[in-house]
């Protein structure tokens, strides 16, 4: 139910982020959805891609620190406020979530998440019928 998500620890000097693009592009690895959170010494560049594992290997290989996390995805409407309405589900149920990013997908939105619950939060996905992405629809995506 969940995805796996690289999450690569970048310095905030020129040239770190193109590091990471060129070994994905050299992999032949397409990037699906991403986000940068940033300090003021280095950046979060958290990222979904086509093959999680092996871009985790090959980034390392480039020397580049990376994380493999798993997070939720899940697909929403692409209408206003329906993003409103399934964050609620998990606030109601007393799930925190740690961070969040979206995109639209073949008219639909995607909601990518992390919990402070993640079995807490896999059973409220299924119990409110919210429709999760998993690992195999990400060759779908790419």
């Amino acid at each position: 139910m969940t995805i796996h998500q690289l999450s690569i620890f970048i310095e905030n000097r020129s040239g770190t982020l193109i590091k990471v693009l060129d070994a994905l592009k050299e992999a032949k690895i397409q990037i699906i959805a991403s986000t940068i959170a940033d300090t003021a010494e280095y950046g979060i560049y958290r990222l979904i891609c086509s093959e999680p594992l092996r871009a985790c290997e090959e980034l390392k290989k480039a020397g580049v620190a990376v994380a493999l996390s798993d997070v939720f995805a899940i697909e929403i409407d692409d209408q206003p406020g329906r993003a409103a309405e399934a964050v609620k589900v998990f606030s109601e149920a007393g799930i925190s979530i740690t961070y969040m990013y979206s995109f639209l997908l073949r008219g639909k939105g995607i909601l990518i998440f992390r919990t402070d619950d993640g079995e807490k939060a896999a059973s409220v996905i299924k119990n409110n019928n919210l429709k999760s992405i998993d690992e195999t629809d990400l060759t779908q995506w790419a």
